[in-house]
């Protein structure tokens, strides 16, 4: 399927062209899906466009959208986390975001992408008196929760 070879400015200009010499919403989508097919723009849009022309628009282009940033990972965000994590490296990336009311994700991508720290807090594991590591035909566990060897055999 090849590209169409025009742009919407193109086509919102057309649409603006013959609005303004008083050309109804259904003739313009007619012209328009004649001359660029029927995907060039839809019958409700040309109906939108019409209106906007008509409560005096004159841009073509489309507005800012509103809603918050696509992204929360700026400079003083970068610099908020850093400061945080210096302060007291226990504190976790949950409770990092909940202060700074930020995404978690996005305080994750910064402390592990951005300022490249690779553990920022980790349960402390208190060794019990009567903790004994196995014999020599027992091998070591590589992660997770030691227990006692008196009670792993129970």
């Amino acid at each position: 399927m090849a590209t169409p070879e025009w742009s919407k400015l193109e086509v919102r200009a057309v649409v603006r062209f013959l609005f303004s010499k008083g050309t109804k919403p259904s003739e313009i989508h007619k012209k328009i899906a004649e001359t660029y097919g029927k995907g060039a723009m839809s019958r409700s849009r040309v109906y939108q466009w019409c209106t906007w022309f008509g409560e005096g628009r004159t841009s073509l282009s489309d507005e800012p959208k509103s809603g918050s940033p696509k992204t929360s990972t700026n400079e003083e965000n970068k610099i908020r986390v850093d400061e945080l994590v210096r302060c007291d490296r226990r504190m976790k990336i949950r409770e990092i975001a909940l202060k700074l009311k930020i995404p978690k994700c996005t305080v994750h991508e910064i402390v592990h992408d951005t300022l490249g720290y690779r553990k920022v807090s980790e349960e402390p594991r208190i060794k019990p008196e009567n903790f004994e590591w196995g014999g020599g035909a027992a091998p070591r566990p590589s992660s997770g929760l030691r227990q006692p060897l008196d009670q792993a055999d129970q």
